[in-house]
């Protein structure tokens, strides 16, 4: 059994015990080192969580935890721990939702989760899958494969859709229509009834 030193869990933790505040110190110092972190932690938490919506609630969480943290001993250095906070709290949200972002399939063993390996027939099946969709989504009009893309690969919302590609939320959804009816024709030799959601 290894017997870790003060020293090596205060290296590993970025903290430091000799780090005593006041409710205002603590205050000062959040406000000081942690706050102006916000636009590069907003970034982070974005680019690796792909339900937009919930980003805000994460930012708010990495805040408390830091906070808290702090209020025991106050980190030696601000950024590193800030961020290796962020990147914890990511890794609780995976295991607890049990939701695994494409940007995480990469990295599975650095986040501590067994993968079930699929049988290799259903990998060869689920490649040509992919690359039957992907064809059929070549093969659509430029416009309504981007705002497909956007819409239910990238999670974009109409209005943000429309924004993005300079056109009206009304163009947005003949667009989306478009290669819904597209994708069902291709793929499937058929056109899904009208009226039906994208």
């Amino acid at each position: 059994m290894n017997d870790t030193s003060d020293t090596d869990r205060e290296a590993a933790t970025g903290l430091s015990p000799y780090m005593t505040d006041t409710p205002a110190d603590l205050r000062d110092w959040f406000l000081r080192e942690v706050l102006p972190l916000e636009a590069a932690l907003k970034h982070y938490l974005q680019h690796n969580w792909q339900d937009r919506a919930t980003v805000a609630d994460l930012l708010q969480e990495v805040y408390v935890r830091v906070y808290d943290a702090a209020l025991k001993r106050r980190p030696e250095t601000t950024k590193s721990f800030v961020f290796a906070i962020a990147h914890n709290l990511l890794v609780d949200r995976v295991r607890r939702e049990k939701i695994i972002p494409i940007e995480a399939v990469d990295n599975l063993e650095a986040l501590g989760i067994a993968a079930e390996t699929p049988s290799p027939e259903a990998q060869t099946s689920a490649r040509d899958e992919l690359r039957r969709v992907q064809a059929a989504l070549d093969r659509l009009p430029p416009r309504a494969r981007e705002a497909f893309v956007l819409f239910h690969v990238e999670g974009f919302t109409p209005r943000e859709i429309a924004q993005r590609m300079g056109i009206s939320e009304k163009t947005v959804s003949y667009h989306l229509n478009e290669g819904v009816n597209g994708l069902a024709n291709i793929l499937y030799g058929a056109t899904p009834a009208k009226g039906g959601k994208p």
